[in-house]
């Protein structure tokens, strides 16, 4: 996930440790996971953020964030 003149920061995804760009936003997350927005719940450092409010939620260092996926079936 580095990109050149960003800085690589380190935050917990789901409980595991993962690269990040500094200035990277929850949408950026979500984007390079290739997960479908319409389907996820996301919490950051134990708060449910709106989607509204991905694309300008930064990651910070450290930051703690699950994703959960809905799946329908029967």
């Amino acid at each position: 996930m580095s990109e050149t003149g960003r800085t690589p920061i380190s935050i917990v995804l789901n409980g595991e440790t993962r690269a990040a760009r500094a200035g990277d936003t929850i949408s950026d997350l979500v984007r390079a996971l290739d997960l479908d927005p319409e389907r996820l719940a996301v919490e950051l450092d134990r708060r449910i953020v709106k989607r509204a409010e991905w694309p300008t939620t930064a990651l910070a260092p450290g930051a703690t964030l699950e994703i959960v996926q809905f799946v329908g079936g029967g």
